[in-house]
């Protein structure tokens, strides 16, 4: 065979058998970065709890401003860094990264990268548009089985949450992606493995009874009663000088990165659509 050929065979190789992405970000975003490692550095941050860090990596970003779709800027799916404009998931996700960096001292841009996308996409590997863990429920699962957190529900006092989900299924027409059919029947795949676990969550009326279970930094999933969908929002908790836990969190279009004026619980009695919640808690990562 000439060494033509097998170059020829080589890179189609390489090809078919590995993911090929792009990661978009601006200059402000490693700019934004290199400054969030900078004051951790500084301030020996590393030495906190992993929910510590997650919480004084949030307050950093209160008063960023909101973007919705925020990952949706693309047909083929790249990794997408904004540090400049967060949706509720993406805030949550790059407070949660940072903090594995800072408490695993890895403080290179490609650190923060690589840890981006073990936490957004399932089993940590970037592949196709299903990849991504779309669904809160199946983040849950996923980071759980792979030692990123523990979802504590149950065990603070959770009960079963009866919900079928299919919203992206059923509703292809608010996900471009999804004219793929073949994406479309792996949602479907996916939305049927969620379908078939047992999830707990805490209705909004017993949250109060169970507060004092909850940690700072503690992620904090909002469940919803719309059809088809598992959660509708997603934030930090943060314990206040009043003692109650409150809601660190990118509130929706319009508003910016905020803690919220009342306590968790009485945040949710404010909004009809909101049930409950899923309590997730970081695990300690281990160090390189």
């Amino acid at each position: 065979m000439s060494f033509m050929r097998t170059l020829i065979f080589t890179i189609l190789f390489l090809l078919f058998n590995f993911s090929i992405y792009s990661q978009i970000y601006t200059n402000r975003d490693v700019e934004i970065f290199n400054q969030i490692i900078k004051k951790a550095q500084t301030d020996s941050l590393q030495k906190e709890s992993i929910g510590k860090i997650i919480v004084e990596i949030g307050k950093q970003f209160i008063g960023t401003d909101y973007i919705s779709h925020s990952l949706e800027i693309s047909d083929r799916e790249n990794l997408v860094v904004n540090l400049r404009k967060f949706d509720c998931t993406t805030f949550l996700d790059n407070s949660l990264v940072l903090a594995r960096l800072i408490k695993k001292n890895d403080f290179s841009f490609n650190d923060y990268t690589n840890e981006l996308i073990n936490e957004r996409y399932r089993d940590g590997k970037l592949k196709k548009y299903p990849s991504r863990l779309h669904y809160f429920s199946d983040w849950l699962y996923d980071a759980e089985k792979r030692g990123l957190i523990k979802n504590i529900t149950k065990d603070i006092g959770g009960e079963i949450y009866h919900k079928k989900i299919y919203f992206m299924s059923k509703n292809k027409k608010y996900y471009r992606q999804l004219s793929d059919d073949n994406f479309l029947e792996d949602i479907k795949k996916i939305e049927n493995e969620i379908n078939k676990r047992k999830y707990y969550y805490i209705p909004k009326d017993r949250i109060g009874k169970v507060e004092q279970k909850i940690k700072t930094g503690d992620l904090i999933a909002i469940t919803t009663n719309i059809g088809g969908l598992d959660i509708s929002h997603v934030g930090i908790a943060i314990k206040m000088d009043d003692g109650r836990i409150h809601y660190l969190h990118a509130p929706n279009v319009g508003k910016k990165v905020k803690i919220s004026a009342k306590p968790l619980s009485e945040y949710l009695m404010e909004n009809k659509s909101q049930t409950g919640i899923m309590v997730a808690r970081a695990l300690e990562p281990k160090k390189n």
